[in-house]
């Protein structure tokens, strides 16, 4: 009977001994990754994966679709110069009576060229590089 009063006193005494380490993941060792946030994290490496694998995708097909788009208008440009309708020497030239971009900088068309004096580029040609 001593035994057991005695058991049944030191037995509150055992809750506060030290509880034995998980040697795998203890909140005393450094490094420790709670468990909750582990898998958080992992389920976010996860989609990070996903997204970026569905970016791919999407980029590809805009490029593939793109590069289509090119090709059709190349290949309807190539026809309509093959039947005459884009060449350059049949396309009607429109006069630069205001000077645009080379009449000196002037907000005003009138006050950039004095005078009425024009500044022209000339033409180029074909072989303008060989005769220098």
């Amino acid at each position: 009977m001593k035994k057991l009063i005695l058991l049944a006193a030191l037995l509150p005494l055992t809750a506060l001994a030290a509880p034995l380490d998980n040697p795998t993941n203890s909140p005393n060792r450094p490094g420790y990754q709670n468990p909750t946030q582990q898998r958080m994290q992992t389920q976010m490496q996860s989609q990070q994966i996903q997204q970026k694998g569905m970016l791919n995708q999407q980029l590809q097909t805009q490029t593939r679709t793109q590069q289509q788009h090119l090709n059709t208008q190349i290949n309807t440009n190539t026809q309509r110069i093959q039947q005459g309708e884009l060449n350059p020497r049949s396309q009607q030239l429109l006069p630069n009576s205001q000077g645009g971009m080379l009449s000196g900088g002037s907000s005003n068309s009138a006050g950039a060229l004095s005078g009425g004096e024009q500044h022209m580029i000339q033409p180029k040609t074909n072989g303008d590089m060989l005769r220098r």
